[in-house]
């Protein structure tokens, strides 16, 4: 199996979100600012991040804290 392509939106509002990662992604993770200092882990838990794509590389990405680090970079715009 090959690795799925990851992109990761952080919204700051209606059409204000921040994008890593290529648009033809075969998963897409997104969460809103707001709620992008919880953990993603529990975020997910708590439906506050959404998903499209498969399931487990999205768990492996929240296991290995590789989400938390983007998901907080991207949060942190200037």
């Amino acid at each position: 199996m090959s690795t799925p392509t990851v992109q990761y939106r952080v919204a700051f509002g209606k059409k204000d979100e921040v994008v890593d990662g290529p648009d033809d992604a075969t998963l897409v993770i997104t969460i809103a600012a707001a709620d992008a200092g919880m953990d993603p882990t529990v975020a997910y838990m708590r439906g506050k991040l959404k998903s499209t794509g498969p399931t487990g590389p999205l768990l492996e990405l929240l296991h290995s804290g590789a989400a938390a680090a983007v998901i907080g970079r991207l949060a942190s715009r200037p």
